[in-house]
């Protein structure tokens, strides 16, 4: 029988879906869930949401919740993390104080100015969550959902011995939408995808074993619908060769070339990045709603009349139903660079083909990426490795340097204009920074 944890629990739509995903396999139907999260609230409704799932399977799962971590996590064979560290009126900053400079940010959690001091008040708590895992359950998996994946997962490896792996949906989503765009039953699709977390890229991509690339190209340079559905990603792909993952709404902040004057806005980030509408102010505006909204959306769903019990796909329940001895199964997860992909940083975190099994986690070499994929990807994992060794040693001057190599914000502004941003957003953060910096 497993224990599995679940930190950050009150994530409601997340948490009922993945445990939804686990007790359908026979081998983890009876396991024991551990509900940890420090808003007794969300932690309730979590709570009644999972119930409601193991009495309608009628499963011998075991279930308990506490706002306790360290009760939580003895004895747990896999933890599953999805916290938020700062409510919207604090991340907030990520996003606004940036476009007082004219760095435009669309969603600000993966990487670059609002990624880096995301990452500065989420590691100081993921290392202390891992630490406690050493502590309590040191054998156990974590499997971490929490942005930016890179910085965070980095930081793990380099602070703890615990088992990370990072998963995130970007991968096998975008799969779906090139085997789509070029009319490919999904199950007839492989491909070899590596890099970072959001640029990762399609190393190949076959149709029945065809290299699929000629047809992904063709149906990008000659269909408009296509074409603009993911201007950022496709002009990606027809300067560079190969197709990275992740939506154009992101990795238009990754770059120089998207988001630097109005007019590259409009022209490639309002209208066709399946992020509508594409601005910054939208995100905020999403979750300045789902503060408004949240408590009706889950108590309509634990009033409703039926629960749908039909396994999704979430990676985390697969990976635990073959670690503990079901199907092997292969995803790609963001884990330490061991020579993995030979020309980005030794030790940092990349994004790579693993494959899960009784014998544990297995990551794949893939070699080296082409040169222009390398130049491009090793840049923001050099990046992400600065900006983790200065939140880890408390080193301001390196978060800085960190955010003065970013490519969007050294697109729009001067170094002074950067230390300025930057000194700002310090300032607003102070709250969380003192255990990095003192008071």
């Amino acid at each position: 029988m497993a224990k599995i944890v679940f930190i950050g629990a009150g994530s409601f739509e997340f948490t009922r879906t993945l445990v939804r995903d686990i007790l359908s396999f026979p081998i983890l139907e009876a396991s024991e869930i551990s509900l940890m999260d420090i808003d007794h609230e969300r932690l309730d409704f979590a709570n009644q949401a999972v119930n409601r799932i193991i009495e309608a399977g009628q499963y011998p799962a075991t279930l308990t919740s506490t706002t306790d971590r360290t009760e939580a996590l003895k004895d747990a064979d896999f933890v599953v993390v999805t916290i938020m560290v700062g409510s919207t009126d604090v991340w907030r900053h990520d996003i606004e104080i940036p476009m007082e400079y004219g760095v435009d940010v669309n969603v600000g959690d993966t990487r670059g100015v609002s990624g880096i001091f995301r990452a500065l008040r989420a590691i100081p708590v993921i290392v202390d969550i891992a630490r406690d895992m050493e502590r309590y359950c040191p054998n156990a998996l974590m499997l971490n959902y929490t942005n930016p994946m890179a910085m965070l997962c980095r930081a793990i490896s380099s602070e703890t011995n615990v088992e990370v792996t990072g998963l995130c949906h970007s991968v096998q989503g975008t799969a779906s939408m090139l085997a789509g765009w070029i009319g490919a039953p999904l199950d007839e699709i492989s491909y070899t995808c590596a890099g970072i977390n959001h640029t990762a890229w399609y190393l190949d991509f076959h149709w029945n074993g065809e290299d699929a690339y000629p047809l992904i190209g063709k149906a990008i340079t000659e269909n408009e619908n296509i074409y603009n559905a993911e201007q950022v990603r496709n002009e990606l792909y027809l300067a560079f060769d190969y197709y990275v993952t992740e939506s154009s709404g992101h990795n238009s902040e990754y770059t120089w070339w998207f988001r630097k004057r109005p007019d590259l806005i409009e022209k490639y980030c309002t209208h066709g990045t399946n992020w509508n509408p594409g601005k910054h102010a939208h995100i905020l505006r999403e979750y300045q709603n789902r503060d408004r909204s949240w408590r009706d959306d889950i108590k309509h769903w634990l009033e409703s009349e039926t629960i749908d019990l039909a396994r999704g796909n979430e990676y985390a329940a697969y990976i635990m139903n073959a670690i503990m001895g079901g199907e092997p199964f292969q995803f790609n997860g963001n884990v330490t660079n061991t020579n993995l992909v030979q020309n980005l940083p030794h030790d940092a975190c990349v994004e790579v083909p693993v494959r899960a099994s009784i014998r544990g986690l297995e990551p794949a070499s893939v070699g080296a990426l082409p040169a222009q994929l390398a130049a491009f990807t090793g840049l923001l994992s050099q990046i992400e490795e600065m900006a983790v060794e200065g939140i880890l040693t408390g080193n301001q001057h390196l978060i800085y340097q960190a955010v003065a190599l970013s490519p969007l914000s050294a697109s729009v502004l001067s170094l002074a204009e950067i230390q300025q941003m930057v000194d700002k957003l310090f300032a607003v953060n102070e709250p969380y920074l003192r255990t990095l910096f003192g008071p």
